[in-house]
């Protein structure tokens, strides 16, 4: 694949956002299947900005991590967290409202009816998707599906008996309506092939508030050597979790935790008797959906990846960011977070602001 110069991608801006104005903001855009096309405003932004916010409450018992998790989530820092977005020049924020910890920073009144004390009583994500929308960006709701849900959720929901997927989707549902137009799409992690059916019943759940909120549903299909392509095809846009870039490239193999990883003298990270592999997008589609890519920096998705790897040059970033968009994909930078404050570090936050400056202001 050629490299494209920094004319390309000017160039390319330059396309993109004569055909919006063309378009207008109430266009209808479609995929090559007809369906309407509820992810274009990805290709056509800068990027996104996600960050795992978990919590784990301290506490000896139940009601001691209730109020630790109420205390953690009241110091967030809101104003602070909005300027850093802000000044990213980010188009949309991925956030999570809770993944492994059995903990949410959003009310549910579905899941508090049958395990009170697992949410908070500030309704942090809801205060983000507030501050968002007048700005104009957008808020994506991230969360695992239900075969991922933490172990609290799943008994709380009764996994695994007759039903149980439509009691998460009515979880889901209650925070879709909640936030109705406030949200613009989710990321659902640690997905596996489903029918078709099953996949529009989770989607008419999760559009319940915004129907066109834009769905992703991540098989991790870019870091595991098989597929790269979705494992939902009715899917908005390709969740596209990375593990590790190298040269400027995805790297495709997986390198699983606790296997014999080692580093080699280029400072290249391989499993044993394994060959690396890589891969870039060539469109804008993969299976006809947008393509997009969710790529972790400075904190890593995989235990056999240490951080330092994560961390990239801005030659290296910038370059890498270039290439997607001008061909017409989307990506999300995923950044570390201190979840005492809100705070993204200083450093992983001024690269971000220097991506913003280089990339899509040339």
């Amino acid at each position: 694949m050629r490299i494209p110069s920094c004319a390309v991608m000017t160039l390319w801006t330059v396309a993109v956002a004569a055909a919006v104005e063309a378009e207008g903001p109430a266009a209808d855009v479609v995929r090559p299947d007809g369906s309407k096309d509820r992810a274009a405003w990805m290709a056509r932004g800068t990027f996104g900005v996600m960050t795992h916010y978990l919590i784990e409450p301290k506490g000896n018992t139940p009601a001691d991590k209730t109020a630790d998790l109420n205390r953690t989530v009241d110091r967030f820092d809101l104003d602070h967290f909005i300027r850093q977005f802000q000044e990213t020049r980010a188009d949309w924020l991925i956030f999570t409202l809770g993944q492994c910890t059995g903990y949410l920073c959003s009310p549910n009144a579905s899941l508090d009816a049958k395990a009170p004390g697992r949410t908070p009583r500030r309704n942090l994500a809801m205060e983000i998707a507030r501050r968002l929308k007048p700005l104009g960006k957008r808020m994506i709701l991230y969360i695992p599906s239900e075969q991922a849900a933490d172990p609290a959720i799943q008994q709380a929901l009764d996994y695994g008996s007759e039903g149980h997927a439509d009691r998460y989707f009515e979880f889901l549902r209650e925070y879709s309506v909640k936030f109705g137009t406030l949200h613009s799409g989710w990321w659902f992690d640690s997905c596996s092939p489903h029918p078709d059916e099953y996949w529009r019943r989770y989607l008419a759940a999760v559009r319940a508030g915004n129907p066109d909120a834009a769905v992703a549903f991540s098989g991790a299909e870019f870091c595991c050597g098989g597929p790269v392509n979705p494992v939902c095809k009715i899917a908005d846009y390709h969740a596209g979790e990375i593990h590790l870039l190298e040269d400027g490239k995805i790297r495709r193999d997986f390198l699983p935790p606790g296997g014999e990883i080692i580093v080699t003298a280029e400072r290249k990270l391989r499993k044993r008797g394994q060959e690396a592999r890589y891969y870039l997008p060539d469109g804008p589609r993969i299976d006809g959906i947008q393509w997009h890519c969710l790529l972790p920096i400075d904190l890593t998705f995989n235990p056999a990846i240490p951080n330092q790897f994560c961390h990239y040059t801005d030659k290296e970033l910038f370059e890498f960011v270039r290439r997607i968009k001008a061909v017409g994909g989307a990506i999300t930078i995923n950044v570390p977070i201190d979840v005492e404050s809100g705070h993204v570090p200083e450093d992983t936050h001024s690269q971000l602001v220097r991506l913003s400056k280089a990339v899509f202001a040339e």
